[in-house]
């Protein structure tokens, strides 16, 4: 705690500010030096400040290029005082989001590395691998810090496993939730030393299919790297003293299926054996259904069509459901009272869950009551969960053979049903042995029941907090409709078959219905307030702001556009719906028109996530004028040999810029001087490439290469740059921080707010007859537009 105490301390740690690049890493290293003194003779500490310079282009967010220069790293490497070969990575980020102390994202993670460097190097006994301690400075500018490390750092190259300690929310405990790549005896590393384990390959195969929108360091060393890993003390210990390590190469073969049981412990198996297991488990039950349907031969068709409609019943009642969970978020939605439940939880199950669950008994109810008005009740039991036993093993063949972990869940969604089927299959047809048969039913499925509520669980605090910063074009209610209903299927598919064996359903619906209808009423009335200031739980709304200027040129330098006001992003779907109240200015008459021929519709985007925010608000302000300008110029322009344009720039400015570019028709950017040569577009088509410095960063040199038609009237390429101030005299203007006093103590506002000033500056470029013309407009300075020949 000390040691979160006193970082948090320092403030903001924004990469470029005197806090990160200077007092934080003042500290680390007085606290690494005074670890040192303290160290036992059985190991020796190394201390390495690194301030890389590099560029990289990534598929995150739809995709961009990355560039940074001169940030820091703070490496250590504890190894055995006869040294070490070979080395296991733990990885950190201090830097911060801007105006928040960063505790949990990631100051934690800090501390407790500095305390596993203490705790290991006061050992006697030796380690018999390196561990390499990464402080990395630069995470929250998309991995930077950590590309620079892995890519240029002379001790990068004995690493051979990893460990991410990373954040996501403001509590909760430690989960697993990325491995590999296919390395398989890191989980069982996990599962050996790990006291308090939390883990799911369901959470990982979540996290890589894009769903959340979100990244870590792991993609880097995963990807730029090549060395596997994820999460502490008794992890990094047993890697440290591993065999395996040495030779991490030669085990790595294929994934690993693994889980943890209400956090007792955790099973793990190969991939491939869970595969063998699956179809086994699978055919098993094709066999058994198979002889069900089948014999007598007599009777076969006439078992095959009831079967069959079974199925087909269990199939209508999920997509009724489905549909009147949606149809009940969409209205949610429709009348503004999106993320009711993202403070309390309980009213998304009062609301969605009732509706599902109504839904779903009143379609079998009315099934029984018409269709199966004549047909023996326990028969039918017999026969609606040997049709939802087809369709779990139909999913677990389909799962296991797309080749996903995931299908363990299946697995035992048909391996417990099926034995506990076969243990009381006489119940099932005898009257009198009712309250006998309920009892060893509930026991046979109380394993898959009691996982699954658990697995509901953790993806449920995972996939929550995203849902407060997911932008304006997802309905949340939607989103969560769709989990609980797909939660409800799951978790009622082996009680459908009570509804044909109680006599009644109208008490349970009435009251289920009752629930719902009185919790939809709460919830339009808007009770139910969906953000919370709440220190021990906090909810907030997340709103981004940003003073700017503009200045719009065209072709010949003139100006054909310029305004100033302060850029307005709500992060979820609810917009600024609940600030208008307290703000009454900003509201959707207000809203941002596009400016349809300009790179990223001429805004000052830090992040190419304009397709997640289409919805903001712009409220117009007087000028700002920033006391680091920015400078943007071209230095030369060429005709290359194989007839495509090249043109050099010199950009300098503060520590976060971002630049867009946008080739016009008939032109094409074929390659530039960033990443690894080739461009990468945004969604859209546009280019972005984010830049971001430390101290002392000299100004930032690239080039860009074009190919064009002979008809380019239009010019050729139209490109912008906007400087961002994260801290300092120009982070903050009067008209902004007055704006922001305004905002009520729920959003994410005061020292936690995210604001800045920006400015963004325009260039087209055109060619006729092999003379080129630029104009370099700068907003805050008092450069003329240059020609240049």
């Amino acid at each position: 705690m000390g040691y979160l105490d006193n970082i948090t301390a320092i403030g903001p740690r924004t990469v470029g500010s005197p806090e990160n690049e200077v007092l934080t890493v003042n500290y680390l290293i007085q606290q690494i030096k005074a670890i040192e003194t303290e160290s036992t003779d059985a190991h020796k500490i190394f201390v390495d400040i690194q301030r890389p310079t590099g560029s990289f282009s990534i598929d995150f967010l739809g995709g961009f290029t990355s560039y940074y220069a001169n940030i820091t790293n703070v490496v250590v490497k504890l190894e055995p005082r006869g040294g070490a070969e070979h080395a296991v990575l733990s990885n950190c980020h201090f830097d911060s989001v801007p105006n928040t102390p960063g505790a949990s994202d990631d100051a934690v993670s800090c501390s407790v590395m500095l305390e596993i460097l203490y705790t290991l190097s006061k050992s006697p006994e030796p380690l018999q691998h390196a561990v390499i301690f990464l402080f990395n400075g630069a995470e929250e500018n998309i991995l930077q810090a950590s590309h620079g490390f892995i890519t240029q750092h002379e001790w990068a190259k004995s690493i051979r496993a990893f460990i991410n300690l990373e954040a996501a929310g403001v509590g909760g405990k430690e989960l697993v939730f990325q491995t590999g790549p296919e390395n398989p005896w890191l989980v069982q590393a996990y599962v050996f030393a790990a006291k308090h384990p939390f883990a799911s390959v369901v959470a990982q195969e979540i996290f890589q299919s894009g769903i959340i929108p979100a990244d870590t360091d792991f993609r880097i060393y995963r990807d730029f790297g090549n060395v596997p890993g994820d999460n502490i003390l008794a992890m990094l210990k047993y890697l440290a003293t591993s065999d395996m390590l040495a030779k991490s190469f030669e085990y790595r073969h294929g994934n690993v299926v693994f889980f943890d049981v209400l956090g007792l412990f955790v099973l793990a198996y190969p991939a491939r054996v869970g595969t063998i297991m699956n179809y086994i488990i699978a055919a098993i039950a094709f066999l058994y259904l198979g002889k069900k349907v089948f014999q007598p031969k007599n009777r076969a068709i006439n078992n095959l069509k009831k079967f069959f409609t079974a199925f087909g019943l269990i199939l209508l009642s999920w997509i009724s459901t489905l549909v009147t969970a949606l149809i009940v978020a969409v209205f949610i939605s429709l009348v503004g009272r999106s993320l009711s439940w993202y403070t309390h939880f309980y009213v998304s199950v009062f609301l969605y869950g009732t509706a599902a669950v109504v839904k779903l008994i009143l379609v079998h109810s009315l099934a029984k009551k018409f269709y199966y008005k004549n047909t023996n009740d326990q028969y039918l039991g017999d026969v609606f969960f040997d049709a939802s036993l087809m369709i779990w093993s139909i999913l677990l063949a389909m799962i296991t053979h797309i080749g996903l972990c995931s299908a363990f869940i299946c697995t035992l969604w048909v391996a417990f049903p099926l034995l506990t089927k076969l243990m009381i299959h006489e119940e099932f047809r005898q009257k009198g042995a009712t309250m006998k048969f309920v009892v060893m039913y509930m026991l046979g499925m109380f394993v898959p029941y009691l996982y699954m509520m658990y697995l509901n669980w953790t993806v449920f605090e995972m996939f929550t907090p995203i849902m407060g910063r997911s932008g304006s074009e997802i309905p949340p209610d939607v989103v969560l409709a769709g989990f609980i209903v797909a939660s409800t299927m799951i978790l009622s598919s082996y009680f459908i078959n009570f509804i044909y064996l109680v006599k009644s359903t109208k008490t349970t619906l009435i009251t289920l219905t009752a629930v719902f209808l009185v919790t939809l009423i709460l919830v339009c009335s808007g009770i139910f307030f969906p953000y919370s200031s709440d220190a021990a739980n906090p909810k907030p709304k997340r709103v981004f702001l940003q003073h700017m200027n503009r200045r719009f040129h065209d072709l010949d330098g003139n100006v054909v556009k310029s305004d100033s006001g302060i850029w307005i992003n709500g992060f979820d779907y609810n917009g600024i719906s609940h600030i208008t109240p307290h703000v009454p200015e900003i509201n959707d008459s207000i809203r941002t028109p596009c400016e349809e021929w300009a790179p990223f519709c001429g805004l000052p985007w830090i992040l190419p996530v304009h397709f997640m925010f289409r919805k903001n608000w712009y409220l117009p302000a007087s000028a700002i004028f920033p006391e680091s300008p920015i400078h943007f110029e071209v230095l030369t322009k060429e005709l290359t040999p194989w007839n495509s344009v090249r043109l050099s720039f010199e950009v300098s400015g503060p520590s976060h810029m971002s630049l867009y570019i946008r080739p016009h028709e008939g032109s094409a950017l074929s390659t530039w001087s960033l990443g690894d040569g080739t461009p990468v577009a945004s969604v859209g088509g546009d280019y972005f490439v984010f830049y971001s410095h430390g101290l002392q960063a000299t100004p930032w040199h690239f080039w860009i290469e074009l190919t064009a038609s002979e008809n380019h009237s239009d010019g050729i390429v139209s490109l912008a740059i906007a400087a961002h101030y994260f801290f300092g005299e120009d982070q903050k203007s009067p008209q902004l921080y007055a704006l922001q006093e305004r905002f009520p103590n729920w959003t994410f506002s005061s020292d936690n707010f995210l604001s800045k000033q920006s400015s963004i500056n325009g260039m087209k470029i055109k060619m006729e007859n092999n003379t080129y013309q630029s104009v370099d407009a700068h907003l805050s300075t008092a450069y003329k537009p240059v020609l240049i020949f």
